[in-house]
């Protein structure tokens, strides 16, 4: 039997735009962090930032070096959490379970050769690999507190508008949503009152990978999005105390929103739309 005082690392990865980062994305690594280790089940160990890259073709996306500069930036002072810039530089849209692979992958073999290639899916994630022959986990002294599982988890971060989307069409592959919420799991930060257990409910996929999913209640309400801050900016309204001071700044300094940015990728259909309507027409 597996020791009960054995804890599960965990990675947390949040995927998408950051266009720009604001302070509630940072919040939801918090809010995640707590409430795992008041599980008492896991050791929340690094939380990874991964802006999608320009190929993703959503509207108003500015450049990913930009995003990733305002990312590095808000995290500069964080121990803990940090920004990955594989995804953002791939040159093709990458679906989010790849990306999730992938840091599996890195944590697995930190090798500067890993690659999309390497990045297969998992067998049994979170659970520790057969024991090679004459190989012994160390044993556990007295007051040196609790052990961690060996094979560190790499859950997706992400609030119920990512969790919900996982049911529009042609937006997300039902296999590749079947993989993350089984082979990975979900740390989804909803509002009080939100609506996110029904959706859960009311899909298969979801309901039998329930245990996988975990909802965190955001107690403390933070209405702040990415597309406010641009439309704040548009007008010339102030963002101060809604981003960081670094990425005001940054903003400021290079001019970054403005009605000609919000028109990019405008009547461009999204990459996931475009590949999946074209993956059933065949």
């Amino acid at each position: 039997m597996e020791d009960p005082d054995r804890k599960t690392e965990v990675v947390l990865l949040a995927c998408g735009s950051f266009n720009p980062i604001t302070n509630m994305h940072l919040r939801l690594f918090e809010l995640a962090k707590d409430y795992l280790h008041e599980t008492g089940k896991y050791k929340v160990i690094k939380g990874i930032i991964s802006p999608v890259g320009d190929a993703y073709q959503k509207k108003g996306l500015i450049s990913a070096n930009h995003r990733v500069t305002m990312a590095k930036l808000a995290t500069k002072n964080s121990d803990w959490v940090e920004v990955d810039d594989w995804e953002s530089s791939q040159s093709e849209w990458l679906e989010t379970l790849k990306v999730l692979r992938y840091h599996h992958q890195k944590l697995l073999s930190p090798d500067p050769t890993n690659s999309l290639q390497n990045a297969i899916p998992l067998t049994k994630p979170g659970r520790k690999r057969k024991q090679e022959p004459n190989r012994h986990d160390p044993v556990k002294k007295k007051n040196q507190g609790p052990d961690i599982k060996s094979v560190p988890q790499v859950k997706l971060l992400c609030g119920s508008d990512i969790l919900e989307s996982f049911g529009i069409p042609n937006l997300w592959k039902l296999e590749d949503i079947t993989e993350i919420v089984e082979n990975h799991g979900v740390v989804c930060i909803s509002r009080a009152g939100n609506s996110v257990q029904k959706f859960i409910y009311e899909s298969d996929i979801l309901w039998r990978h329930k245990n996988n999913i975990h909802l965190v209640e955001e107690w403390i309400t933070n209405d702040i999005s990415s597309t406010k801050i641009r439309r704040a900016l548009r007008r010339g309204q102030s963002i101060r105390y809604l981003v960081p001071d670094v990425v005001r700044a940054y903003i400021e300094k290079n001019n970054l929103y403005g009605p000609e940015s919000e028109d990019r990728n405008a009547g461009v259909v999204l990459a996931p739309l475009q590949k999946y309507a074209s993956d059933s027409k065949n």
